[in-house]
């Protein structure tokens, strides 16, 4: 329970908006709103500020394990759903991107051009709202303020009439109590109370009179001050309701929950993980590390002879415009019989079992133009390879 007030209880006419000069806080309103506006357009940069920095770490986070990843141990659907992560990071990367330039460059911006449109200034007399509703309070407020004028004084006058009287009351008591007073001090005492009694009466008259006044203006005074206020209720419920419009449009923005990409990229992130196959990972990793890889088992080899090169330079270049061997049209696939490791740049260096593609026919020096996979290209012997059947 909250502790009672110590102080003295606070008059209520100190802070009453029907009080003279009370009616600022009304007016002032119009420049805390403005200034309301700037904090609020200061505010949603931070906070854009904050989404592009937190899109930038989850990029940093991204490009940093995607590289790690591709060195690590796993494989298969493991593999697949682990980069999956990165991939729908990159994506809530680029989301929040976009809510930060949303931020500024449309939230911020229709605040901004809003508060320009809604506070026009008034030349010398800061914005134009405020200096009329000053006015208007002002004059609607002048003649109460004379009127309570005239009363506070004829208060003072009746108060103090008042405290003569009782000065002259306790004077005639205390002369009663004094034998050896004479009749006509005593007489002379008692005329004082009696005319500090009638100044007090006139002076009660001419309070009551002043405050019948303040009271029959009173209702003039409260309706011409409310038309006024509500004039400033008008404008500020326009303001309330922009703001409102602009705050929804920000929740929007920046309410992730129900956004149709992160349900997507979430969805695909949780389809990928339950897609993780044990059984396809195991035979996999069998077929390209384990018992089914392919092996050319032990047979007999037959003894090839020693190949005679040309020197370099004058090796024929069928793919150079020769018109003594012909081009393939999509090469035959060969399979290597024994390493062979290039001695020349523009010859083709593959271990024994490798496959590649054979796109021209051996020359009478005994050599094939050849391509492999990767793009690399070159003369081989034509006695290390067989067709794959």
């Amino acid at each position: 329970m909250a502790d009672p007030p110590t102080g003295p209880p606070e008059d209520i006419n100190k802070t009453s908006f029907w009080m003279p000069i009370n009616y600022v806080r009304t007016v002032q309103r119009t420049s805390e709103s403005y200034q309301a506006c700037k904090d609020i357009i200061a505010c949603m940069k931070d906070r854009a500020h904050v989404e592009r920095q937190y899109a930038r770490q989850l990029t940093e986070w991204s490009d940093k394990w995607k590289s790690i990843t591709e060195t690590r141990p796993l494989y298969g659907s493991l593999l697949r759903a682990w980069q999956c992560f990165f991939s729908s990071t990159e994506r809530l990367s680029a989301l929040h991107t976009s809510i930060s330039q949303s931020l500024v460059s449309e939230d911020g911006e229709r605040i901004h051009s809003w508060q320009k449109e809604t506070f026009p200034k008034k030349m010398f007399c800061g914005f134009r709202e405020s200096y009329d509703l000053e006015t208007a309070f002002s004059r609607a407020q002048k003649p109460w303020v004379k009127r309570l004028k005239k009363l506070e004084k004829a208060r003072a006058v009746y108060h103090k009439s008042c405290q003569r009287e009782q000065s002259a009351q306790e004077k005639e008591n205390q002369a009663k109590l004094k034998a050896d007073l004479s009749e006509s001090k005593l007489s002379k005492i008692q005329q004082t109370r009696e005319k500090a009694t009638q100044e007090r009466t006139k002076a009660r008259d001419r309070y009551e009179k002043v405050l019948e006044d303040v009271s029959g203006f009173a209702p003039r005074y409260m309706e011409e001050m409310e038309s006024v206020f509500d004039q400033s209720q008008e404008e500020e419920r326009k303001r309330i309701s922009f703001l409102k419009q602009a705050f929804l449009s920000i929740h929007r923005h920046l309410d992730i929950t129900n956004n149709e990409s992160i349900k997507a990229v979430y969805s695909e992130l949780h389809h990928t993980l339950m897609s993780i196959s044990e059984a396809e990972d195991l035979r996999w990793w069998k077929n390209n590390h384990g018992p089914g890889m392919p092996t050319d088992w032990p047979k007999i080899e037959e003894w090839n002879p020693p190949i005679k090169k040309q020197k370099p330079g004058k090796k024929p270049k069928a793919h150079k415009g020769t018109d003594d061997k012909a081009v393939m049209i999509g090469g035959v696939r060969v399979r290597a019989l024994y390493n062979y490791t290039g001695e020349e740049p523009d010859e083709l260096s593959f271990k024994s079992g490798e496959e590649f593609l054979k796109v021209e026919d051996e020359d009478d020096q005994g050599w094939c133009w050849g391509v492999k996979e990767g793009g690399a290209e070159g003369f081989y012997p034509a006695n290390y390879v067989l067709p794959v059947k």
